[in-house]
């Protein structure tokens, strides 16, 4: 599943490029040399260039936080404590202990 979604999120990263690079900038940009300007018009042409741009761009945002998910999902690990935190709990005789202070925590029976 990871390698299907890192494979979309690389085509729709190329496709991304070559939207950006086609639109028409300041100085004139590919898509003035193409001759979909002229069957579509100029500004046609921009607006479905900007048009991909978002659409592209919203797709790369939702596929970068898919991967995320399932990459979190995937390592089905169950967070554990410290290997250290249980050997200081263990040495105290048992008394748990205040996370960074090393002071014994109040308990129910050390209150009586």
């Amino acid at each position: 599943m990871l390698t299907l979604i890192l494979v979309l999120i690389i085509i729709v990263c190329i496709l991304l490029i070559g939207v950006v690079l086609l639109q028409n900038s300041k100085g004139g940009g590919l898509a003035a040399n193409f001759s979909s300007a002229q069957i579509m018009g100029v500004r046609r042409t921009a607006d479905v260039l900007e048009r991909g741009t978002w659409i592209l761009a919203g797709a790369l945002i939702f596929l970068c936080i898919v991967s995320t998910a399932v990459v979190s999902n995937s390592s089905g690990e169950v967070e554990k404590k410290s290997v250290i935190e249980d050997q200081v709990n263990t040495e105290q005789g048992g008394i748990p202990v205040m996370p960074n202070t090393g002071l014994p925590q109040q308990t129910a029976d050390s209150a009586k």
